[in-house]
């Protein structure tokens, strides 16, 4: 499952994020991961999240991002949960047909392996392809 929330910047998306997150921590049954364009929600989030900071990692393709999320899962069965802050920021490119196969692998690999996924864009939500339209 993928829930996409887009919005321009300062319209509240990381608030929203923030509040999911840390909901997550107390009702998850899993572990929760977090995974961010830098690290501005250390101190916002609940402790018990994993916290990763993408640019420690050079997640600027989705097929990097596709192994990561894989090698995340390979090395822990628990995950029920992944949230993911600014997308596009994060790989360094805009919406695009790359973004919503992303999208689509997320929700078939969260699907196969029971994993919720949230995920942020920072963009107007009717710049969204149709095919994206369906995880806002």
């Amino acid at each position: 499952m993928v829930r996409l929330i887009m919005g321009v910047k300062g319209s509240g998306k990381t608030k929203q994020l923030i509040e999911l997150i840390n909901n997550a921590a107390k009702d998850e049954p899993g572990n929760v991961v977090c995974i961010e364009a830098n690290r501005n929600m250390t101190y916002d989030i609940h402790y018990h999240i994993r916290l990763i900071d993408a640019q420690e990692y050079k997640l600027n393709n989705y097929d990097l991002f596709r192994g990561f999320i894989s090698g995340l899962y390979a090395g822990n069965y628990d995950i029920s949960h992944v949230f993911i802050d600014n997308l596009c920021k994060t790989v360094g490119r805009e919406i695009d047909n790359d973004a919503e196969e992303f999208l689509h692998w997320l929700d078939v690999f969260g699907e196969k392996n029971n994993i919720k996924f949230t995920v942020t864009i920072s963009a107007d939500a009717s710049l969204a392809p149709e095919s994206m339209q369906r995880y806002l």
